[in-house]
């Protein structure tokens, strides 16, 4: 076994996995792991790619900084070759990332600068804008660009496509990928152009990128939104080459992240959201045909950054990706229901620091309090702050002598403008079903209830 000089050795060399517990009608699917690589995902390569070319050709030197504008893995790419090359890294951000890749980017020693996702290039919020006026505004500091830096595409025609050219035995007919930069379609349709031309390019796009109209018609059409990070854009980048795609598909946020749960389930592969986008189109595409062939597409990144979004099944529930039976009543709004093993509770013999350590464990501001199957009152954040206030000893008293037993409670059936007065009175409603406790609404589950309807 060879002994490696760092993680930047680890890059590469993927391992190529055939699904076989997935519907892909006549066709075979193989996934290209990049999930392997030593940060999770598909950039280290372009990370790695566009720092050594910098580096020949003079525009970063020792003690430099590196910039970025990054909506996806890029940023944990770059911090972990900054990292191992002694670069200061600034990464800008939209605002949809996930907190798992952001608290991961800090971990690293890259220094975050939030912005908004929901504005376009020329806004003076946007990311890439951002990222080009502190480079212009930093010594010693080079913004990476991956939009248009030409070492992003060259690390997949020189690496990633040959890799894959081999591991398939040179026997394939089609490669489904994504946009996120440009670089990795366009790197692969180079080689593929060179190699094996027969091979048919096929593109994955998220609802609201405006990619897949403009391969169909030519046109730049006005972007959306959607919350699959990392791949879909509102602009063509400079080094996309979207020439070679002859077939896309539009995938939806719910696709995507049922997808990539059905993906763990199944095969046991923990895959993030824009590895969901891609295999859903390449099962589209897969069961589409008439004829068997062999269809490679990629697992970009791990599911570990996304435990709290598309993993969470409250989550999926709050956005509407998950549907539950609807009762027609308050029950609806109810996100985590006691029936089901939703709601966290302490027992009023519990003491207060256990309901301290529930609410922050599970960023929660109230607490149920239970005896046995009944509910016997309500502990609050400033419950706990006043008993802390009162008396040094507290956090070691039951739950019973600080929470609230004077309780109003509303039934199912009241409308969902009853709510509105008991949350003026700073409360949570506690919905009771034929007298027992069924759940509780909270403001932000009204959002949720009331955004799912206008959707």
């Amino acid at each position: 076994m060879r002994s490696l000089k760092s993680s930047l050795d680890l890059i590469g060399n993927t391992p190529m996995m055939e699904a076989r517990n997935l519907d892909t009608g006549k066709c075979r699917l193989f996934l290209k792991l990049e999930n392997q690589n030593p940060g999770g995902s598909i950039k280290d390569r372009v990370a790695l790619s566009m720092i050594e070319a910098a580096e020949r050709q003079g525009k970063i030197s020792k003690g430099g900084t590196l910039i970025e504008a990054t909506a996806g893995n890029t940023g944990l790419g770059l911090a972990l070759v900054a990292a191992a090359k002694g670069y200061r890294l600034i990464l800008v951000i939209p605002d949809k990332m996930s907190q798992e890749k952001i608290f991961n980017l800090k971990a690293m020693g890259a220094e975050i600068r939030m912005t908004r996702s929901d504005v376009g290039k020329g806004h003076p919020e946007y990311y890439q804008d951002i990222a080009a006026r502190l480079a212009g505004e930093i010594p010693n500091s080079f913004y990476i660009n991956q939009f248009s830096n030409p070492a992003n595409p060259l690390a997949h025609e020189t690496g990633t496509a040959p890799e894959i050219w081999q591991q398939m035995g040179h026997d394939m007919d089609a490669m489904v990928a994504g946009v996120g930069s440009g670089g990795t379609v366009s790197g692969l349709a180079n080689f593929f152009k060179r190699a094996a031309p027969h091979v048919e390019m096929v593109l994955a796009d998220p609802k609201g990128s405006i990619l897949k109209e403009y391969i169909e018609t030519g046109k730049l059409g006005q972007p959306g939104s959607w919350m699959v990070e990392g791949i879909g854009e509102d602009f063509i980048p400079d080094i996309c080459d979207l020439s070679s795609i002859k077939k896309a598909y539009t995938i939806t946020d719910e696709e995507s992240f049922s997808t990539a749960r059905e993906l763990l389930k199944k095969e046991g592969i923990l895959a993030g959201s824009s590895s969901g986008t891609l295999i859903a189109a390449a099962l589209k595409y897969c069961r589409e045909q008439k004829e068997v062939k062999k269809v490679i597409t990629f697992v970009c990144d791990s599911g570990n950054k996304y435990l709290s979004k598309m993993f969470n099944d409250y989550w999926m529930l709050d956005q509407g990706f998950i549907k539950r039976e609807e009762k027609g009543d308050l029950r609806d709004l109810v996100s985590r229901p006691y029936d089901a093993r939703g709601t966290v509770t302490v027992k009023e013999d519990d003491l207060l620091l256990m309901a301290y350590s529930r609410m922050k464990l599970y960023d929660v501001s109230q607490l149920p309090v239970m005896n046995g199957e009944k509910l016997v009152g309500i502990i609050d954040e400033s419950d706990l702050l006043l008993a802390a206030m009162k008396e040094k000893g507290a956090f070691q008293k039951p739950v019973k002598s600080a929470m609230a037993s004077n309780l109003e409670t509303v039934s199912p059936d009241k409308p969902v403008e009853s709510l509105l007065p008991i949350f003026e009175r700073g409360l949570v409603a506690i919905v009771e079903h034929q007298g027992k406790f069924y759940g509780l609404i909270t403001r932000i589950d009204l959002l949720n209830h009331l955004r799912r309807k206008m959707r």
